[in-house]
């Protein structure tokens, strides 16, 4: 049997090591690729919202999920607004509890109905997720009388929203009028975003 020269069996050694890493580099580039290419789509379909740069980072992180699906993204977007929507409507009822009003008697009936305003609208976008889950499903409709229903919802959603803040024009200025604005108008541009999300997908008819 001939002894194989130190190099030579070196050279043996990186060859097979290399054809072994080989797969895992070109799934590696692959998933990277993949990636990149979803967080584009998610970049190009964020350009038809009002609050593209918003969008754009909110849904980013779900690259993997979404991939270059509108229908996902439309669904992810719908599921990030009614998180937001629901950490609002804990808040205000939160607020409303401990808020010292005093003579305040608008602030405390504008934190109500906002607060009223808030569960309506966690109900619109819970039923639009819940026809996003069931598009195509036998017995639920065609695609475009499912995707108007989520239209519809989404639209009365924000609606709720806006009259969430609209009810706060008549009560005093105060700290507490200031912080819940903002953090809905925040709230707002969420829905917003998933709304033109939806729309777009409509847009594009029947899958």
């Amino acid at each position: 049997m001939k002894i194989q020269p130190p190099q030579v069996l070196l050279s043996l050694f990186l060859a097979t090591l290399l054809f072994r890493l080989q797969p895992n580099a070109v799934a590696g580039d692959r998933e990277s690729t993949n990636s990149t290419t979803a967080t584009s789509f998610i970049r190009t379909s964020c350009g038809t919202t009002l609050y593209p740069e918003l969008c754009y980072t909110s849904l980013s992180r779900y690259a993997n999920a979404i991939k270059q699906n509108p229908e996902q993204l439309a669904k992810v977007a719908i599921s990030v607004s009614l998180s937001k929507a629901r950490r609002m409507a804990a808040y205000v009822s939160n607020v409303s509890r401990q808020a010292d009003y005093g003579s305040d008697h608008r602030t405390a009936a504008a934190l109500h109905d906002c607060f009223t305003n808030f569960g309506d609208a966690v109900d619109e976008i819970r039923g639009s997720l819940k026809q996003m889950r069931q598009l195509g499903a036998a017995g639920a409709g065609s695609f475009r009388f499912q995707m108007a229903n989520v239209q519809t919802w989404m639209s009365a959603a924000l609606t709720d929203e806006d009259t969430c803040t609209d009810g706060f024009q008549d009560a005093v200025d105060s700290p507490l009028k200031t912080d819940v604005c903002n953090r809905v108008g925040k709230v707002k541009k969420f829905t917003s975003n998933a709304l033109a999300l939806v729309n777009s997908y409509a847009a594009q008819g029947t899958p």
